[in-house]
């Protein structure tokens, strides 16, 4: 098993933020790797394949002419009227990925923190850590804007919908199995149906592929995902709730922290608790590997170094922009998955 020497952001969808009052400015600001507004990306394996941090839309047969107006529903609970896509802020790298993966990527005008890929790092930042600006929103005059459920600050939204903009908010994927909806709701907002249901199809035929490398074993690796910020001094051990289960359960390993009954998203690292989830390998975001000094500082944790991960130094990191979004890019993040975990046992 290859072991994760560099860590170059998706922050967990967490309730730890909350519990933890202290941790949430940490979080948001920590997540991306950066403040008020975020430098041009370059390009970067989306997944640790050596692969550039690219979107790749659809063919050109799959694409289509929006077909408006329309009314969808918000998962806030609203109706929502969307009669042009001409100037379009998706305000999360998740649904800017969604938006140029449907071959509308020329009709968004900017953009969130966490949109880092390649065709998007030249689009104006439109949030500050990831709190939205009102004011940076509504000068680029958008004719629509698509948010999270955890967009804010309320105001903001608020503002944005005062000001007549349509708006609306999309659930967010907690899972694989939530991928197709996602893409459903955005491509019925974009007036592209038919396009979403060819990314669906694009998407899942690309996971299944990937599902099949996954070697068979007598006994499934325990992987244990860690979301660290050195610098911030915030060390959280996932559980049933993070957001990685699905995504571990794909690539055929048992997601320790849920398994040993951490029933939330995350709880303080402590010995005790990864003593109790027992690790075969580590999971965590390469920024976070980076801001603990690496390998090297993050089995100096507490309690990694008597883990089975921290004994055999088992870790694998996938970049922080696409390991939770659960998006058309999620199969090269099961792939790397994969491919560390398994090595040449494949």
């Amino acid at each position: 098993m290859r072991t994760s020497r560099r860590t170059p952001p998706t922050r967990p969808r967490s309730r730890a933020v909350a519990l933890l009052a202290p941790l949430a400015l940490a979080l948001a600001l920590t997540a991306s790797g950066c403040g008020p507004a975020a430098p041009a990306a370059s390009p970067a394996s989306p997944g640790g394949t050596g692969q550039a941090d690219r979107i790749e839309p659809l063919a050109a047969r799959d694409q289509a002419r929006p077909a408006l107006p329309v009314t969808v529903a918000s998962a806030d609970g609203r109706r929502v009227t969307v009669t042009s896509t001409e100037r379009i802020v998706p305000l999360s790298g998740s649904l800017s990925e969604l938006v140029f993966s449907l071959g509308l990527g020329g009709q968004v005008v900017a953009r969130d923190v966490t949109a880092t890929f390649e065709q998007a790092a030249r689009l104006p930042v439109v949030t500050r850590a990831h709190d939205v600006s009102a004011e940076s929103v509504l000068s680029l005059r958008p004719t629509l804007v698509l948010a999270e459920s955890t967009t804010g600050p309320a105001e903001a939204v608020a503002r944005i919908r005062e000001a007549g903009v349509p708006l609306l908010v999309v659930a967010p994927a907690k899972g694989l199995a939530d991928v197709p909806a996602r893409i459903g709701a955005v491509s019925a907002a974009l007036g592209v149906p038919g396009a979403g249901d060819a990314l669906a199809r694009r998407t899942e035929a690309r996971l299944d592929a990937v599902r099949r490398t996954v070697p068979a074993r007598p006994e499934k690796p325990r992987v244990a995902f860690l979301y660290v910020r050195g610098s911030a001094a915030v060390y959280l051990l996932g559980g049933a709730d993070s957001g990685a289960s699905s995504l571990l359960e794909a690539a055929g390993a048992v997601d320790a922290g849920k398994e040993s009954g951490l029933t939330k998203d995350f709880t303080p690292l402590t010995s005790e608790a990864l003593a109790a989830a027992a690790p075969d390998a580590i999971l965590v975001m390469r920024k976070g590997l980076d801001s603990v000094g690496g390998v090297d500082g993050l089995v100096r944790l507490p309690g990694v170094a008597e883990t089975p991960a921290g004994q055999d130094r088992r870790i694998v990191s996938v970049d922080d922009g696409v390991l939770l979004t659960y998006g058309p890019r999620t199969d090269r993040v099961l792939e790397t998955l994969i491919d560390q975990l398994y090595g040449e046992a494949k």
